[in-house]
């Protein structure tokens, strides 16, 4: 090798040690491009020596062409390291400039979770203690997700049992607000191969007009099991064991017959009333008893619709309002008063 080249040589290590010691003491992206331009634009040393190799023997080329792609591979992945690091520093200090302190305090006083977000954290964390994971999915959802996925089909007249607030997007009829958050449990099958312990805790819309059981956006929470030899008896060992641990050891369970598409057999889910220990009263009717929700073995229509095989897994499914379970929880006799936002009823919790 030359005297030139062996000098050229010095001089691309020479530039790989200063990029080493430059280019991560780069301040801002803009720096960082005019760094990288006088490394490796056409004016630079790499591109000169490339230029030099045609001069050379085979010998002499292979060597030179060798420590010039290796010089320019290791600055190009200390400028790929240090361009993700300021672009990284440069969207937190964007995030930290446009962050918004929404909480709302007077002097003195500090904020508190709502009722119903106490109640959803406490529902999760029985579940979760049970063995339960947690998983959400969006609000506004395609009908197959809603509807025909869980057996019921547009024709079915079990359809009438939710009243839909449907979204003007795509084809009429086709995308809603989701009235349960059922649509959840098909995502988690879809994506998820059995055995599923999972509950489903979320906001939901239906045209109800508010008064003291029912509002037209409420929150509910659904659990799904599935696996082989799961029983009837499983779901309701489930659910005693649920009452039991959110309401009290006082706080009975029972299971009524009803009638779900999404589930068979299905059943109403009643707990003893909190309000007259079962007695009788205004809030029960009477009866001794509150209904919470529905439950039931899981349809298998619906095992069909995310690819399971009905005679291999089974399951039970269940749900309930968290809001109408808050309220019963503490005594509430109109769900309307935990969405009013009166202070002197919310510090009462």
């Amino acid at each position: 090798m030359s005297v030139s080249d062996s000098t050229l040589n010095q001089r691309i290590e020479a530039l790989v040690a200063d990029a080493t010691r430059s280019v991560p003491a780069v301040g801002d992206l803009e720096a960082l491009h005019a760094l990288e331009v006088d490394l490796t634009g056409r004016r630079s040393l790499l591109v000169e020596a490339k230029r030099e190799l045609g001069r050379l023997d085979a010998d002499e080329r292979r060597q030179l062409g060798q420590k010039v792609n290796e010089a320019r591979d290791a600055i190009e992945e200390l400028l790929a390291a240090r361009r993700l690091e300021l672009v990284a520093e440069a969207r937190s200090s964007q995030l930290e400039a446009e962050r918004l302190d929404l909480t709302e305090r007077e002097p003195g006083r500090t904020g508190r979770l709502h009722l119903v977000t106490q109640a959803r954290d406490r529902l999760e964390d029985v579940f979760v203690g049970m063995g339960f994971t947690v998983a959400e999915g969006p609000e506004v959802e395609t009908d197959f997700y809603n509807f025909e996925a869980l057996n019921l089909p547009p024709s079915h007249p079990a359809r009438g049992m939710w009243d839909t607030f449907y979204v003007d997007v795509g084809e009429p009829g086709t995308v809603l607000l989701r009235t349960h958050t059922s649509p959840v449990q098909i995502r988690v099958m879809e994506a998820t191969e059995p055995p599923i312990c999972s509950i489903m805790p979320g906001r939901v819309y239906r045209r109800d007009t508010a008064d003291a059981t029912h509002t037209p956006v409420f929150h509910q929470i659904e659990g799904l099991v599935v696996d082989e030899g799961i029983s009837f008896a499983d779901l309701a060992g489930t659910l005693d064991a649920f009452t039991r641990a959110y309401f009290g050891r006082e706080v009975r369970s029972r299971l009524r017959p009803s009638y779900f598409p999404f589930t068979e057999p299905s059943a109403e889910y009643d707990i003893s009333c909190v309000f007259c220990a079962g007695v009788g009263c205004r809030s029960c009717g009477g009866t001794g008893w509150l209904e919470l929700g529905g439950c039931g073995m899981v349809h298998p229509n619906v095992f069909a619709a995310v690819g399971y095989d009905p005679e291999r897994w089974t399951g039970f499914a269940f749900g309930f309002g968290i809001d109408r379970m808050t309220a019963q929880r503490h005594g509430v006799d109109d769900l309307r008063e935990l969405f009013t936002n009166d202070v002197r009823f919310l510090e009462q919790f």
